[in-house]
């Protein structure tokens, strides 16, 4: 491997399995890693590390780590051309961590806003994991000198600092370009989806109310009585997207409704013009159960057999580990341990 090698395109992406994944993960992410698929490389991770940053239960995340991977293929990510895997099988990614823990600095760190929310008032007790889980992220990304992420708004902070890890890892060991500087991949136009409870947050797996989101596990009947009651306003729809600004429960629905149908908020509104919610959810609630439902019966089918879907997980394990043996073999030589 030369360091000045050119760095051929790579995507790399992960899902944390805790909760449930939702109508929101699917719409602003996974539906969109598919066609990536047929563009360059891709690995997507089940990062169960991150997952224990905070404790959960083992068997819990044993079964949530099969869950995200058969969410993975039932959305269309095919196992043979795309590799995936659960972080935990592929050491690189924890023994990279620790040598860019001694790369990274503190004040870096201290400036991620995503720790002091979810550590919140109780700071003192969160673990050094989840403090950490940065430097963990820019492990992942860096031990397949992967060339692009996908990331949401609340991401890009990480990616930002994955950056500066792999610069100054080049800059302190004199070797320019060995770690690529990653970019974050522009998924073009997506839809940032919104709780059925308050249109003014994101849908959440963390949020305690199941009808705060459509969960990509639930029954027709679960998604139609989430639909039937989410929170709107008593006026009817507007006819023009300029009534939606002041109105963010309804510009939430139409905006689901759009990114289902692969058609433009304009289209929508003009359609529905003056109508009445309880017609238009009807109608977002069928076309969101002829989404999501061959989605769940494919991940249903796949998690009754767990030994295959265990295989398909060791097989993507086994590719990761053969794109991280040479470069972290090249790592432990630029730091200085033995061979």
């Amino acid at each position: 491997m030369t360091d000045k090698a050119l760095h051929k395109p790579l995507v790399f992406s992960g899902v944390q399995p805790t909760g449930n994944l939702h109508l929101g993960n699917y719409l602003g992410a996974i539906k969109n890693w598919v066609p990536m698929q047929d563009e360059m490389p891709c690995l997507f991770c089940v990062v169960d590390m991150h997952a224990i940053t905070v404790w959960v239960d083992p068997a819990e995340l044993r079964e949530k780590t099969r869950e995200i991977a058969a969410a993975y293929i039932a959305c269309g990510i095919d196992a043979e051309r795309a590799i995936i895997f659960p972080q935990s099988r592929v050491s690189a990614h924890a023994e990279l961590a620790w040598i860019l823990n001694c790369v990274a600095r503190v004040g870096w760190l201290n400036r991620m806003t995503q720790f002091k929310e979810k550590a919140g008032k109780n700071r003192e007790n969160a673990s050094v994991g989840l403090y950490a889980y940065p430097v963990l992220m820019a492990a992942d990304i860096l031990a397949y000198r992967a060339t692009h992420v996908p990331v949401g708004e609340d991401q890009k902070q990480h990616l930002e600092l994955a950056r500066d890890i792999a610069q100054k890892f080049n800059n302190d060991y004199g070797v320019e370009d060995f770690f690529p500087q990653p970019e974050p991949l522009i998924l073009g136009p997506t839809p940032r989806v919104m709780s059925l409870r308050d249109g003014t947050a994101k849908m959440s797996k963390s949020d305690p109310s199941e009808f705060s989101r459509i969960n990509l596990s639930d029954s027709n009947d679960d998604i139609l009585q989430k639909i039937r009651k989410a929170k709107t306003d008593p006026e009817p729809l507007p006819d023009t997207p300029e009534g939606l600004e002041a109105r963010p429960e309804a510009a939430n629905l139409i905006g689901i409704f759009a990114a289902l149908s692969g058609r433009s908020r304009e289209s929508i509104v003009g359609q529905y013009a003056g109508a009445q919610f309880s017609g238009f959810k009807s109608e977002l609630a069928d076309l969101t159960i002829a989404t999501i439902g061959p989605i769940r019966d494919r991940m249903q089918r796949l998690l009754k057999d767990k030994a295959a879907l265990d295989q398909i997980l060791e097989r993507g394990a086994d590719r990761a580990r053969e794109i991280t043996r040479p470069v972290m073999a090249r790592i432990r030589e630029i730091v200085g341990f033995l061979g």
